[in-house]
């Protein structure tokens, strides 16, 4: 009966517990609490993999396939290390060893696992990569505004489309002092309302990138792309061209507002009592580029809807 305890049912003896396996069990169960522990005390931006705060409706999405992306690569990186890791510590040569270990040529079944294992992570990373574009540039949808952005060097202006009116935007003055963020121009969103934007560029190549929205879109001259979203949160937030544009690329900048529909209404009541209505021109202005030829012009407009002060 020495070393064994045999069950009150008259069963067959249990092993004894040894020391090293319970040792390895209270490892094991350090490394759970210490990651526990770790992962209760992320802050928001470290649960969100250091990616901005998302403000649309489709900002979960793009968040939780950022962390889960991390996520999975960094399990793979670490199984890797782990094995590279063990072979090199048990498998390394001892005092005692001559000669030269067995030499193996190759392993078939092992071949097979680490061929197969990538290309179907891979396929699945695309196949989800695919499907949350999708998502983002979906514009099957009815949307409730549109606003035609058009770039220009160095700065940006906004058909209201379905308000009829515009705001035209000017080269922002940063020079240091206070007041400077009011020379940048404002784009007005109104919050829980899908909004397509029409982008468009007078020059060259741009890049419509609000940050919050954790999406971009190129703005290439003669070309018209679009997308939608559906902002979820009141509060202004910071606009940016994300493409190299020229010498002044860095003040190509702007502002957003995501208001209610009251102070939506008021805003595009200002700008017509501003006497800023109708469609603003969105014509290429670099000679040999179809000089005058509107790259987007709304169903229901003509020519003499386009308004040309301003658009230079």
């Amino acid at each position: 009966m020495s070393g064994t305890r045999e069950n009150q049912s008259g069963g067959t003896p249990r092993r004894p517990v040894k020391p090293r396996s319970l040792r390895r069990r209270l490892g094991y169960a350090g490394v759970v609490a210490i990651c526990a522990t770790a992962l209760s005390g992320c802050t928001a931006q470290q649960r969100r993999g250091f990616l901005p705060h998302g403000i649309t409706k489709v900002s979960p999405d793009i968040t939780h396939f950022w962390v889960a992306s991390w996520l999975w690569a960094l399990g793979v990186g670490v199984l890797v290390w782990g094995l590279i890791i063990y072979c090199a510590v048990r498998y390394r040569r001892k005092k005692t060893d001559t000669g030269l270990p067995p030499q193996l040529a190759y392993n078939v079944p092992i071949e097979i696992l680490y061929t197969v294992v990538p290309v179907i992570m891979v396929a699945v990373l695309f196949g989800k990569t695919v499907q949350l574009e999708n998502k983002m540039l979906d514009t099957s949808g009815t949307p409730q505004n549109t606003v035609n952005v058009i770039g220009k060097q160095w700065s940006w202006d906004f058909n209201y489309v379905n308000d009829k009116v515009y705001d035209t935007g000017e080269q922002a003055l940063l020079n240091g002092k206070p007041g400077a963020e009011k020379t940048i121009p404002t784009l007005y969103l109104p919050v829980n309302e899908r909004t397509e934007f029409i982008l468009t560029s007078r020059d060259v190549i741009h890049d419509f990138w609000v940050i919050a929205f954790l999406q971009k879109m190129d703005m290439i001259p003669g070309k018209v792309n679009k997308f939608d979203v559906t902002p979820t949160q009141i509060g202004t937030y910071r606009g940016k061209c994300a493409e190299l544009c020229g010498a002044y690329h860095s003040q190509m900048l702007f502002n957003v507002k995501v208001v209610d529909a009251a102070d939506y209404a008021k805003q595009m009541q200002r700008l017509r009592a501003a006497g800023q209505t109708g469609f603003l021109s969105n014509a290429l202005n670099r000679s040999g580029l179809e000089n005058g030829q509107q790259q987007y012009l709304p169903s229901g407009l003509d020519s003499s809807d386009v308004v040309n002060v301003g658009s230079k």
